[in-house]
């Protein structure tokens, strides 16, 4: 969740004006376009009838003879809405895996451990103590940079493969030979919005942001851009010591200072937090149609607020608009193993993905072990400029016959680079409905 200094977008990208044609070329003709982040009622025809497995791992299983995935996702804390689509995600492609023969003879597995949020770091650091023991293939997560940050050492220190489909802060660029991630930095996300408020009109600027990691990392980006851009913050900048603490509850004094500075715009940057900021904004009299919202709290409030109260409101979220395909199969997966419907597919394709890559450079290299992993994951994502394929089976096919490989999967991120991040990734663009729901409305894509 931030990488200002070093993310370069493509061409078409560079200024407001030009950023409205890339929105307007990338986003009207999909047929999901309504769907959003929002899952589907019912799955298609051939996802509810295929026939999924929960594979969990056994209590004995290791990576000596298991490709064996762990998971420290959030089930509790302010992040907890992002668990069912990223464990939907490990889950599906744990199946897909066995579906398809396993990893090099080995059965695939997953155990998903709690890593709770930046409020109570005791919850992630149990976790990862857990996995170490467990002796797992690779670790994916945790959603929150905050909460990597807790425990990224502990892995490393063991070396423990880690790939976080959701951190972004540009403190984990490069963090660690163990650590990856297939969601992208900062300064793609930050960039798309910081554009996305100039193009809309907006001059003047203010942040409601949390101080994390995370929060203060993504409003440097979004600044960065939008000042780029002829715009000015008047409120919540970077320097200006206007943060409030993570598991704040009341707003009114933040709410008051960012209104009194005369803002066009506001960005809100901040978790569980937005469902008190958001009333406040209202209350004390806002246009909510000219607030802006990121991945950590661009989601579905049809059940938090009253009809309306996000109508025209924007967010952004990382990652590629899957196809509804494969978000019919996240869904089926979920209600064969959960018995629960999906209702959001935040970071479920960049979970996918992390599993996938993982497996494929276990067979690459030979085996399950996680230094192999290490060694081989750049490589299976196209670092070495290989055929492309995607799906499980076909590349599997390509490296049985010798040969180098790209693997492109749902979450469309380009080949992994020298600091372990997506050299490229595609940021949704979404805009509340009258149920405050957030509806897709674009995408664009940028290169770090």
């Amino acid at each position: 969740m931030n990488r200002s200094t070093t993310a370069s977008w493509l061409k078409v990208m560079a200024g407001a004006a030009t950023l409205s044609l890339a929105l307007t070329a990338c986003g009207g003709d999909s047929d999901d376009s309504d769907a959003g982040n929002e899952a589907s009622d019912s799955p298609s025809a051939d996802a509810s009838s295929e026939d999924f497995t929960n594979d969990e791992c056994s209590g004995d299983s290791t990576s000596a003879d298991t490709f064996k995935v762990g998971g420290i996702l959030p089930l509790t804390g302010n992040l907890a809405y992002l668990g069912p689509p990223e464990i939907a995600g490990v889950g599906l492609a744990v199946s897909d895996i066995n579906a398809a023969g396993g990893v090099a003879g080995a059965d695939a597995c997953h155990v998903i451990e709690d890593s709770g949020d930046s409020t109570d770091m005791s919850i992630s650091t149990a976790a990862a103590q857990t996995m170490v023991s467990g002796k797992p293939s690779v670790v994916i997560g945790a959603a929150s940079s905050s909460v990597s940050l807790n425990f990224v050492d502990t892995l490393t220190d063991n070396k423990i493969v880690q790939i976080s489909p959701a951190n972004t802060a540009v403190d984990l660029s490069g963090y660690s030979d163990f650590y990856f991630r297939t969601a992208p930095p900062d300064g793609i996300q930050g960039n798309a919005l910081g554009n996305l408020v100039a193009q809309d009109g907006h001059q003047r600027l203010a942040f409601l942001v949390f101080n994390d990691t995370y929060g203060t990392g993504l409003r440097n980006a979004v600044q960065e851009a939008f000042t780029a851009a002829g715009g000015e913050v008047v409120y919540g900048g970077k320097g200006d010591g206007d943060e409030f603490p993570a598991g704040q509850t009341t707003f009114s004094a933040e709410v008051t200072a960012a209104l009194n500075s005369s803002p066009d715009a506001i960005v809100v940057l901040a978790f569980d937090e937005t469902k008190a900021i958001v009333p406040e904004l209202a209350a004390q009299g806002w246009d909510m149609s000219k607030t802006y919202f990121t991945d950590g709290n661009t989601a579905d409030y049809s059940e938090d607020f009253e009809e309306g109260t996000l109508e025209g409101a924007q967010g952004t979220i990382p990652g590629a608009d899957a196809s509804q395909e494969f978000k019919d199969r996240l869904v089926g997966w979920y209600e064969s193993a959960e018995n629960e419907t999906l209702s959001d597919y935040a970071y479920a394709a960049e979970s996918y993905d992390a599993v996938m890559l993982s497996a494929l450079a276990a067979i690459k290299g030979g085996d399950t072990k996680p230094t192999t992993i290490q060694k081989n994951l750049a490589a299976v994502s196209g670092a070495t400029d290989g055929e492309e394929c995607t799906s499980f089976t076909d590349c599997v096919e390509l490296l049985d016959a010798g040969e180098e490989i790209r693997y492109a999967g749902p979450s469309g991120i380009g080949p992994i680079n020298d600091k372990n991040d997506p050299s490229s990734a595609f940021v949704g663009i979404y805009t509340f409905d009258e149920t405050n729901k957030n509806v897709f409305s674009a995408t664009v894509e940028g290169k770090s």
